[in-house]
């Protein structure tokens, strides 16, 4: 998709790594954040809004669990009409803040919260992307999904599988993708 690619290529992802680890900010890996989390590898997150976009013109208004360091809210926001992005971790969400504010990104709200129950005050999503593993699919993203919204996620615990839900007339459709590696989805918050 070249509207994800431009995406990407429009976020300066090394602003989002340690400093030691800016060499290797455009390597297509998952880079270590501290607090055992990590910034997911360049290819998985376009694979994810990919999915999310197909035959779509943008994602509409776009919930994102697990801000991280706020990378993937940044290419969010150039393919969204508003990210909604939460994270359960207050030292992330923090420096997720610092990362945005130098982007300058009008439509992007952040929040500390729990995100494996969604964000009920902005619900419904046109688009929801999780970036890390849930032992299964959350009913509560699945309820706060508009009709015709699409939700990306990894799902399993020793081993993940890439899957994308899509809320129908008659019920969400679920399709399994492909393998994937995140950190687990925690709830409450730190």
């Amino acid at each position: 998709d070249e509207q994800v690619l431009a995406a990407l290529m429009a976020v300066p992802r090394h602003l989002f790594v340690e400093e030691a680890l800016a060499s290797r900010a455009y390597e297509d890996t998952a880079l270590p954040l501290g607090l055992q989390q990590t910034i997911s590898q360049p290819y998985v997150v376009a694979r994810m809004i990919e999915l999310l976009r197909a035959g779509r013109e943008n994602l509409g208004k776009t919930l994102e669990v697990g801000t991280g360091c706020g990378y993937q809210a940044a290419v969010l926001a150039q393919v969204a009409t508003e990210v909604y992005s939460v994270e359960r971790l207050r030292g992330l969400i923090d420096r997720a803040r610092i990362n945005l504010r130098h982007l300058r990104l009008l439509n992007v709200r952040l929040k500390h919260a729990d995100g494996s129950v969604g964000l009920q005050e902005a619900a419904p999503y046109d688009t929801i992307i999780v970036a890390a593993a849930a032992p299964r699919v959350p009913p509560a993203l699945v309820e706060q999904l508009a009709e015709g919204g699409r939700l990306v996620l990894p799902v399993g615990t020793t081993e993940q599988t890439l899957v994308l839900i899509e809320r129908t007339p008659r019920g969400p459709r679920e399709t399994r993708l492909s393998p994937v590696r995140f950190v687990p989805l925690l709830s409450g918050t730190e």
